[in-house]
C-alpha cells in the first residue's frame, strides 16, 4: 500500500501503471466500491444520453468518484491515484471493472 511518504513515481505507459493501480486497490471492499461507482457512472452516462438530462451527465463523475474515494479513505487508507495520475487512474477503473466481470480479479 502506498502512503503519503512514498517516493514520487512516474509511468511511461498504462501497462506499466496498471500493476501499481491494482496494488492501490488490494482491499476487496474498496474494489467493490470502485466497481459500483464505475457501474453507476456508466448507467448515469447512458441515462443522460437517453433522456437528454444534463444533470445526470454532470453528476455521473461525482457518483463514481464518491464510491471510489470512500474505498480509498475508509478501507484502503491511501490517497486515490486519481490525484497523481488522473488519466491512467480513470482507465484503470474501467480495466479493473472489466477484469472483475471476466473473473480475473476477485469480486
Amino acid at each position: 500500500m502506498a502512503t503519503e511518504s512514498s517516493p514520487a513515481r512516474s509511468f511511461t505507459s498504462f501497462r506499466e501503471f496498471y500493476p501499481f493501480y491494482l496494488a492501490e486497490h488490494s482491499n476487496r471492499t474498496s474494489r467493490r466500491l470502485h466497481f459500483v461507482g464505475t457501474s453507476l457512472f456508466v448507467a448515469q452516462f447512458f441515462a443522460a444520453i437517453a433522456t437528454g438530462d444534463a444533470w445526470l451527465f454532470l453528476t455521473g463523475p461525482v457518483t463514481g468518484y464518491a464510491c471510489a474515494w470512500v474505498g480509498h479513505f475508509v478501507f484502503e487508507k491511501n490517497r486515490p491515484a486519481t490525484f497523481r495520475f488522473p488519466f491512467y487512474s480513470l482507465a484503470g477503473d474501467f480495466v479493473m471493472a472489466s477484469d472483475i466481470i471476466r473473473g480475473r480479479i476477485p469480486w
